[in-house]
């Protein structure tokens, strides 16, 4: 997500199966303060979100079809999840808000639900159990609405003038769909997306195709990688659509407001430079499909790095698309354990905002640290340290961008940019397609070099206010 824009708006067919590993698998099983028995946890035991996620069971894949109409604001839905049981499971939890429950079943058998809050309890006919592989289908309906943010922004299902802008950071998954909604969890994913002929339906991944009858059409994803649920969206609008593929084999699609068009076009034209770029310097791109979504979407007020395919409240200028890309490799493919950890993901897009401009003819790393260390000890950037926000009304707050990107450059100068780099490199490899914490983070930077670096990290992430010395 963009920092810059949060503030504003505060002011396949089958199931493609991913494995869980056995420490998520754990953690999974055991979260929560009520992990005793057989009924799984409202939650994961995040700090600042207590109710995102739910305990026992892994979710390997959602098939996800939706039919929405702009008009109305109508959505009907049905959500296939098939998954694992991490432990005995008599009854168990799904993030799920809003909208009308019209069918539950657990395989194949009708099973009892009540709702409470955003939690949707499921009380199967038979119990789970351990290791078990099972399918939960629920169908619902209903005009979908976003949800306010501590911090006091939206996210989730956002209708626009011509469909709906879809970002569900960090709450919003559970406005359109029943999830696992937790970083921890994640997932493969298939969505058939119908929406009035005229209108584009984008989603996350490779896409498949789409079919016009009867006055609508259909659009059909495939995410095979596995993916938090935060990061999924069904954008609906009126688009232009481009689709080519990179020399590397990535196949892009952009799709494009043609109110936007005009100022997207030179930006998105480098997507693919970029993306090169990254790969550089981050290593392979993670995904097999890439692109852009650039909505007109003047309530929302930032972007945010949906998986494969960023979505934009407007067109995006350079900074904007290096930072959201740079999301694809961390915060995507390397995904938070916990949302304290928010500035392995924010701190480092980031600073891939500062590397480029150093590389490509712009102020270099050091210039644009010293401008943000020149700023006095009263300014929002020291208001609270980035590996520890304190709320979750903090985590898209200045210091997780810029003190957790100066984090980063100090690492650097210490160092040296041969290691650096390497750094870099080795923990997006490392963690490819799975979790990291900031105590892996730190245990990995002080093996590739050799040094103790506890004292820099605890000032840069966890010492409140500035430090004395840059």
């Amino acid at each position: 997500m963009t920092q810059a824009r949060r503030r504003t708006a505060v002011l396949r067919r089958e199931a493609v199966i991913v494995t869980v590993p056995v420490a998520l698998a754990a953690l999974l099983a055991a979260a929560g303060p009520a992990a005793a028995g057989t009924i799984g946890t409202s939650g994961v035991g995040d700090p600042y979100f207590p109710l995102a996620g739910n305990g026992g069971y892994h979710v390997e894949h959602y098939g996800l079809t939706l039919d929405y109409d702009p008009a109305s604001r109508h959505l009907d839905g049905k959500a296939v999840l098939t998954a694992r049981a991490t432990r005995k499971l008599t009854r168990f939890d799904l993030d799920f808000k809003g909208l009308k429950i019209t069918g539950l079943k657990v395989g194949r058998t009708v099973a009892e639900y009540r709702r409470s809050g955003q939690e949707l309890v499921v009380t199967p006919r038979h119990t789970l159990h351990k290791g078990q592989v099972f399918k939960v289908t629920v169908t619902y309906k209903g005009t979908p609405k976003p949800v306010t943010d501590p911090d006091g922004s939206l996210d989730g299902w956002i209708p626009t003038d011509d469909g709906a802008f879809v970002a569900g950071e960090p709450q919003g998954a559970m406005t359109w769909f029943p999830a696992n909604n937790h970083p921890l969890d994640k997932s493969s994913y298939d969505f058939t997306l119908t929406v009035p002929k005229g209108r584009t339906a984008v989603a996350n991944g490779v896409y498949l195709g789409s079919r016009t009858a009867h006055g609508e059409t259909t659009f059909r994803w495939r995410q095979r990688e596995p993916m938090a649920a935060y990061l999924a969206t069904a954008t609906v609008g009126k688009f232009k659509v481009e689709r080519y593929t990179t020399a590397d084999g990535v196949q892009v699609y952009n799709a494009v407001d043609p109110r936007e068009a005009a100022a997207a076009a030179p930006v998105l034209k480098k997507l693919p430079s970029v993306l090169k770029w990254e790969s550089r310097i981050f290593g392979p791109y993670p995904f097999r499909a890439a692109g852009s979504i650039v909505d007109r979407a003047p309530d929302v007020g930032y972007a945010l790095e949906t998986q494969t395919r960023p979505v934009y409240d407007s067109a995006p200028d350079l900074s904007t698309l290096v930072h959201e890309s740079a999301h694809q490799w961390f915060g995507d493919s390397v995904s938070l354990t916990s949302w304290k950890d928010i500035w392995l993901n924010e701190g480092f897009a980031t600073y891939a905002e500062w590397l480029y401009s150093e590389q490509h003819g712009g102020d270099s790393a050091q210039k644009s640290f010293d401008a943000l260390y020149a700023r006095p000890a009263a300014d929002d950037l020291w208001a609270f340290p980035p590996g520890d926000p304190g709320s979750g009304a903090n985590i898209f707050g200045t210091p997780v961008y810029a003190r957790g990107a100066m984090a980063l450059h100090e690492l650097r100068t210490a160092v040296g940019d041969q290691v650096f780099y390497r750094i870099l490199r080795s923990w997006a490899t490392a963690h490819r397609g799975g979790h990291g914490t900031t105590a892996q983070f730190v245990r990995l930077a002080e093996r590739e070099s050799g040094q103790d670096l506890d004292s820099l990290f605890q000032t840069w992430l966890y010492s409140a206010g500035k430090p004395n010395t840059p």
